[in-house]
């Protein structure tokens, strides 16, 4: 269950990130990333130690990722020098639900739709943004990225409404499955609507 997870995470990150295709190794997958603080990334379905020790020895690029759904001090030992931790992430998902979410007072939203990506944007009064998420399309999953409201607009319910407007337009376009990654902010407001952790995603930076 994990792993079907997890790889559902990685192709619709990409997806939604606009990078090239995960490629398969023999331990996961790849995803090139192109940019100052992350290269690219290994992603892995599986915490097992012959999987991640060969998943760090093909690293030679500085400030490549790698991402395992697994506790990190449970796989800790099994990587070579160089190798740092960053915070952890959560491995999240949901069986969605319509729900019609109304725009909390004083604030509208615009939903487009590029290729297999959908932007929700929140914007107050004014026009400004107050708050945004994204999502992209798998057919019968959606994978939830980006979801982020401003620092003047928060407690104000914008990301529970964010989330829902998603879940409802994923619906209308045929999925029944939400997956997303979480960091520990993320995942209090996605527990209050229903999501469930399935694993921590230990996350460590090549750095050598």
């Amino acid at each position: 269950m994990v792993a079907d997870i997890v790889r559902t995470w990685v192709a619709g990150w990409a997806v939604s990130r606009r990078t090239p295709p995960p490629v398969e190794k023999p331990w996961g997958f790849y995803v090139e990333v192109g940019n100052a603080d992350e290269v690219g990334r290994h992603v892995l379905p599986e915490a097992e130690e012959l999987l991640i020790r060969s998943a760090a020895a093909s690293v030679s690029v500085p400030r490549t990722w790698m991402k395992v759904p697994a506790e990190p001090e449970e796989i800790e030992s099994w990587l070579p020098q160089g190798w740092a931790w960053e915070e952890s992430g959560h491995l999240m998902a949901v069986d969605l639900m319509a729900t019609a979410p109304v725009a909390p007072e004083g604030y509208t939203v615009t939903v487009e739709t590029i290729g297999a990506v959908t932007y929700a944007r929140v914007l107050n009064a004014a026009g400004e943004q107050a708050a945004q998420g994204q999502m992209a399309s798998l057919g019968e999953a959606v994978v939830v990225d980006r979801v982020v409201t401003e620092e003047a607009h928060r407690r104000r319910g914008l990301g529970n409404f964010v989330m829902r407007t998603l879940a409802d337009r994923a619906l209308e376009e045929g999925a029944v499955l939400g997956v997303l990654g979480a960091t520990d902010a993320g995942r209090a407001l996605y527990e209050t609507l229903g999501w469930k952790k399935h694993a921590t995603l230990a996350e460590c930076v090549y750095r050598p």
